[in-house]
């Protein structure tokens, strides 16, 4: 049995990413880093629920491997599909968010880096509907970075899901998506939370520049 579900979940994954990558023409441009197999923190604008599987589509099957995606407890949970999809195929590291979990909504995370695992994480903490650029930016990913000082903090820009899957649909539309990969960044001696932030804020949206 043990077989059987490991041979689903790998024809599903493989057919998420092949369907991922055919339908939006996802291309990864790694800019100030290439792939690598050190552990990093893959963080992301996030417009879409589909952020998360495009990006996760865009690594080499190696990273793929071992690098997990952050995603909020309440949504894939709320149903057997998701749960599957979330545990069995992405191995998400599922966090709580407001008042659900009890103490520390980071320990997941945590321990998934201590296990060695790369992370996609969107320090905006929900999907931005706005007409901004970028939410305000969660303090979670700080306290990540201070807990893990090796830790390679990897700007990524994703283009274009938002229009490929807006709000409310399951299947994107036939628009090309870009993925931008930036510079390894990680958190100086006596940096304050506010300067990091803001940091990683600008370091993100240079990469949403078509000419960078």
């Amino acid at each position: 049995m043990n077989m059987l579900i490991g041979w689903l979940t790998g024809l599903i994954a493989n057919c998420i990413t092949l369907a991922a990558r055919f339908i939006t023409g996802a291309r990864a441009i790694w800019l100030g880093c290439h792939a690598s197999h050190n552990r990093r923190l893959y963080f992301a604008n996030h417009s879409s629920h589909g952020d998360f599987v495009l990006l996760w589509a865009s690594l080499p099957a190696l990273l793929r491997k071992r690098t997990r995606p952050v995603a909020g407890a309440e949504y894939w949970q709320n149903t057997a599909l998701k749960r599957f999809i979330s545990q069995r195929v992405f191995n998400a590291v599922l966090v709580p968010r407001g008042s659900q979990g009890a103490g520390n909504p980071l320990a997941p995370v945590q321990q998934a880096l201590a296990d060695g695992d790369s992370l996609i994480f969107f320090p905006e903490g929900t999907r931005n509907l706005s007409e901004s650029p970028l939410l305000p930016f969660k303090s979670g990913i700080y306290h990540l970075a201070h807990a893990c000082p090796d830790l390679e903090l990897i700007p990524v820009w994703i283009t274009n899901l938002n229009r490929a899957m807006p709000k409310g649909r399951y299947l994107p539309l036939p628009l090309l998506c870009t993925l931008r990969f930036g510079a390894p960044i990680k958190l100086q001696d006596e940096e304050t939370k506010v300067a990091f932030l803001e940091r990683l804020r600008l370091a993100l949206l240079a990469m949403s520049r078509e000419d960078v």
